[in-house]
């Protein structure tokens, strides 16, 4: 390996191994909103051709900034996303500045754009992490009708044939559609056949809105799209013993009320997301203008020693997310969170009904509330959990005192 690549240096000498966590360890980098797919259900992407957004993403040397001090501050790896990051000019000039600082890389990518030389590169250098690929129909038709581009169906096996024949570790995911919700089992079956698909493809069931906001009829188009609680138990209840038993361990760990306190996950901590244009956000979805740090003039060290960390002491201050969220000890099995609710109605405290039915219809599949009942009146959620689980719940000290 040439010596430009790689260097040695002790670890006792390196910034990671002084008895402290790094400041971030995880980077995502959203390289263009601009996508050459077209997708019925897309949250955030722009046409490919799209001068004007093109000329506001961060150049090469901007983007390399941010991950040279990303590598600084104790980060092991970068996520690349889009829109669709391949169609970057610059992308295997990125990726290999990446790989040199020593970080893993981890690709979102719809693979309609792997070439053989990409592959080849990967092949030589090694991203060291599984490249992400999303497919959307399992056939021409279904695919196109998803990406509404020509060829899209085509393009997306070719790359990733390019990358099976190459032994490049990769793994599937989709979004059930109406156009592909019947292809899952095909799905799978093409998965397993894959040496490295150790796992079911990844799903994406909650339809997320347009994360910019930037589009009433786009998001009452995506609404429509989205299936009803009932079908999504179907699906995510396909295997049942395998998804009962992850439910079982999932419940014991990570559910409980979240009181006023609107980060109860990890977002901002450890981990950031650059977006297209050099705004940095707390994660990947969250683009509040509340939330978002202007690198340019700024430090990503000061976002996660200051900014980030002032964002998450915000508490939700909303009537029914005071009546109903913070007191629900679904929280957990829902996916309400300030980057949700902000998609849905341009705050960070607001509930968002649909995904409060999806959550309410698998607690009830499960056996955690009853049919008529709501979980946020319920008051014996932690020994309903122990029920069901037959484990002992997440600690007290970790929950947020009730409103």
């Amino acid at each position: 390996m040439p010596d430009s690549y790689l260097s040695k240096i002790r670890m006792d000498q390196s910034s990671l191994w002084q008895g402290k966590a790094p400041l971030l360890h995880t980077l995502d980098v959203e390289l263009t909103e601009r996508c050459n797919l077209n997708c019925i259900h897309c949250y955030i992407n722009q046409p490919a051709d799209n001068s004007a957004v093109q000329k506001r993403e961060l150049s090469t040397e901007a983007v390399n900034a941010a991950l040279r001090e990303a590598a600084s501050l104790g980060c092991l790896m970068v996520r690349f996303s889009g829109g669709e990051p391949l169609l970057r000019e610059d992308f295997s000039d990125i990726y290999l500045f990446s790989r040199k600082l020593g970080l893993k890389v981890r690709l979102f990518t719809n693979a309609t754009l792997i070439t053989p030389a990409l592959v080849e590169l990967f092949s030589r250098i090694p991203p060291l992490e599984t490249i992400e690929i999303t497919v959307y129909g399992m056939n021409k038709r279904s695919c196109e009708a998803v990406t509404r581009s020509a060829g899209s169906f085509k393009a997306a096996f070719e790359g990733i044939h390019l990358l099976r024949r190459s032994r490049i570790p990769f793994e599937l995911k989709t979004v059930i559609l109406p156009p592909n919700r019947h292809e899952l089992k095909e799905l799978e079956i093409l998965a397993k056949s894959f040496p490295k698909m150790e796992i079911s493809p990844g799903l994406t069931v909650a339809l997320d809105l347009r994360a910019r906001r930037d589009s009433h009829l786009k998001n009452a188009s995506i609404k429509q799209l989205r299936i009803s609680p009932e079908e999504s138990i179907q699906i995510l209840s396909r295997h049942r013993d395998d998804y009962l038993k992850e439910l079982k361990t999932f419940c014991a760990g990570f559910m409980a009320p979240p009181g006023k306190n609107l980060f109860p996950c990890g977002a901002g901590k450890g981990s950031a997301c650059v977006d297209a244009y050099g705004e940095l956000q707390p994660c990947m979805l969250l683009r509040h203008p509340q939330a978002v740090y202007r690198l340019n003039g700024g430090s990503l060290k000061d976002a996660m020693t200051r900014f980030f960390p002032e964002i998450r002491r915000l508490e939700a201050s909303h009537p029914e997310y005071l009546r109903r969220c913070a007191r629900c000890f679904l929280k957990g099995l829902c996916e309400q969170c300030p980057a949700k609710a902000w998609m849905e109605h341009g705050a960070m405290d607001r509930p968002v009904d649909y995904l409060c039915d999806l959550a309410h219809a698998q607690a009830r599949y499960l056996g955690l509330i009853g049919p008529s009942e709501k979980a946020w009146d319920v008051r014996n959620g932690n020994e309903r959990i122990h029920e069901f689980t037959g484990l002992e719940p997440l600690p007290e000290t970790y929950r947020n005192s009730m409103p």
